[in-house]
């Protein structure tokens, strides 16, 4: 499945993590607190060797059971001390780290709804649900333990070290010893293992895609018998990914062992060592007591280290993967009004209210005009001729042009221009002679209501679904009237009436039902320009006739370009336009074309998938 796939070589964990700081920065203070408090809480620890050195050479060795038993109560306040600290650390991260990763999925959610329609139609929807679930909760667990203990832990090795060396510098330099094998294993596994985490969270994110496609695809799946296949693809994956996650397994067992071997081995020479020197009365009994309890006081930091570079790889890997959809332009932005590598702000701003649409008198303005407009997806090669090339259209005000041509001839491309779903190459689009791309796309967006062929509907009521097209404050009366011209009164009889939740996606409803709907949602905001793409295509004969009989009323208050496909949806315009090769062929009435067009008299006999003319304009004889 396609997806951007970053590489990690050249990778800096630590730079792609400060990334996180914008995020971060607000709880920093919560933050730099429990940090302090828990590498005092490890310190602390570090004195229980002191204090045990204290007993041994002191109450211990004079036989002084009173400074034992004050011996004792000191272990215990330390201990006490100890645990209080680790507590209130984990009180103080906890709330702030939570609201850190609720801003960071509302900033990620609010770009997704800013991106284009480009960037979602070649982004695998597992891959996007991957990035808002689990890496943010990667980011989230090594911002709370990690980020924290890579501190506290290197701290504390440093502490304990100095400690070590200041009781007896010969035992302290046996300890070193395995100092540089390790660093060099360390380095070694943080490349390898940045390189398979992100393999293995990026087929989290390919498993995620292929679930989601087989759950809304369930009917699809079921009609043909397809479950075993898709059993087949998705058994596929997860060996895949069990392979890559027993990589990880791997390369973490190996760094483990060399990393609590060696510095075992390191203390089992100290001790022999340190026993030889006591007998030789070369050392006390209370320092070597001290010093290989500060030792074993350092097996968890030292120990630690493997795991804690694992995750932050891990958290590394799930930033980039992060900031590969907040680094996409969104719509509207200006190419440089980001710096290079700069986070973006993490709290989302508020959603402005869709002002109300303004009502005009039919025939004012100069309506709809495409000039020399030219398109060529984002994403094809330089070299390829465009799409759309010289598209030159006026729609006059109140008027209504149906858009005609063959299969795949670009006739949806061409309506989503005027929304601005898609951006023109060159040329340009103008409403009431404004141009489009001069306009805030919330003020094109409250002007332009569009309504789709394949009608989208989404797990909230018939109401909620259909006033998605009005101004906020519509009415219940707004609602009942666009159900009416839509033919959608059905509403009214389901179990909750409008209040009816129709489920993900609309499946709950024939598809005759969600174009309805949709198209509702297209009209109740009483819209000054209006882009339908084949509205009707899934009504039947009579409910076809209805509709169409009170969309008429809704087209003469409005400027209207409909993308049709059959003869009586050509007739609800007053003119008609053929789409062909990329170009607009021919312009006129529905039967001037008839009479004058041979390629547009093939589209509307109804035999058209004989008649020798493709998407792109040419014949098949020409092929």
């Amino acid at each position: 499945m396609a997806t951007t796939r970053a590489t990690t070589e050249d990778r800096s964990a630590v730079r792609t993590l400060l990334r996180l700081w914008p995020y971060v920065r607000p709880v920093r203070a919560r933050l730099f607190t429990a940090a302090f408090i828990a590498v005092v809480a490890s310190c602390t620890g570090l004195v229980i060797p002191l204090v045990l050195k204290w007993i041994v050479d002191g109450p211990v060795a004079h036989r002084d059971p009173a400074g034992v038993w004050l011996g004792a109560l000191y272990l215990l306040l330390l201990g006490i001390a100890e645990a209080v600290l680790f507590g209130v650390r984990r009180w103080l991260v906890a709330r702030p780290l939570s609201r850190v990763e609720a801003e960071m999925r509302a900033s990620l959610y609010g770009r997704l709804q800013r991106l284009p329609v480009a960037f979602h139609d070649r982004w695998p929807l597992g891959q996007l649900l991957s990035r808002g679930t689990a890496d943010l909760a990667l980011l989230r667990l090594f911002l709370a333990f990690p980020l924290t203990y890579l501190l506290v832990n290197g701290v504390t090795i440093v502490v304990g070290v100095a400690i070590m060396l200041m009781q007896d510098w010969v035992l302290g330099l046996v300890i070193l010893g395995p100092a540089i094998p390790v660093m060099w294993t360390c380095a070694v596994f943080e490349r390898r293992y940045a390189e398979v985490a992100r393999r293995a969270q990026d087929q989290v994110g390919d498993l995620t895609t292929v679930v989601e496609e087989s759950v809304l695809g369930i009917r699809v799946i079921k009609g043909f018998g397809r479950h075993r296949s898709q059993a087949r693809a998705f058994r596929a994956l997860s060996v895949t990914l069990r392979g890559t996650e027993l990589r990880k397994a791997r390369l973490l067992a190996t760094i483990w062992a060399v990393i609590v071997t060696l510095p075992e081995l390191a203390i089992g020479a100290a001790l022999v060592l340190g026993v030889v020197r006591v007998a030789g009365h070369g050392l006390s009994a209370g320092t070597l007591v001290a010093f290989l309890s500060t030792a074993l006081a350092l097996r968890w930091p030292v120990d630690s280290i493997g795991f804690l570079l694992a995750m932050s790889q891990e958290a590394a890997t799930a930033t980039e993967r992060y900031f590969e959809v907040m680094d996409e332009e969104p719509e509207g932005a200006a190419a440089g009004s980001r710096a290079a590598g700069a986070a973006p702000v993490p709290r989302t701003a508020a959603p402005r209210e869709r002002g109300p649409a303004i009502p005009r008198p039919a025939g004012t303005g100069t309506g709809l005009r495409f000039e020399n407009v030219q398109f060529r997806y984002p994403d094809a090669p330089p070299d390829s001729p465009p799409l759309l090339h010289h598209i030159d259209l006026h729609i006059r005000p109140g008027e209504s042009m149906a858009l005609v041509g063959a299969t795949g001839s670009g006739k949806t491309t061409l309506t989503a221009l005027v929304p601005r779903l898609h951006e023109v190459t060159s040329g340009r689009i103008t409403l009431d002679g404004v141009d489009i791309s001069a306009m805030p796309r919330e003020q094109l967006r409250a002007k332009v209501a569009v309504a789709f062929e394949e009608p989208t509907l989404f797990s909230a009521s018939v109401g909620e679904n259909v006033l998605m097209g009005a101004a906020d404050g519509a009415e219940k009366a707004d609602l009942d009237r666009a159900l009416a011209v839509a033919q959608a009164d059905f509403a009214h009889a389901l179990p909750q009436g409008t209040d009816t939740r129709v489920g993900e996606q609309g499946l709950s409803l024939s598809g005759g039902q969600r174009q309805r709907l949709a198209l509702a949602r297209a009209v109740v905001g009483r819209p000054e320009f209006l882009v339908l793409d084949d509205p009707l295509s899934a009504l039947d004969v009579h409910t076809e006739a209805a509709v169409e009989a009170a969309l008429r009323q809704v087209l003469a208050d409005t400027t209207a370009l409909i993308v049709a496909h059959r003869p009586s949806t050509v007739l609800l315009a007053d003119r008609v336009a053929l789409l062909s090769n990329g170009r607009i062929a021919a312009v006129g009435t529905h039967h001037e074309l008839l009479r004058s067009n041979a390629e547009y008299a093939h589209l509307m006999s109804g035999d058209s998938g004989d008649s020798g003319y493709s998407g792109d304009g040419d014949t098949e004889d020409s092929r």
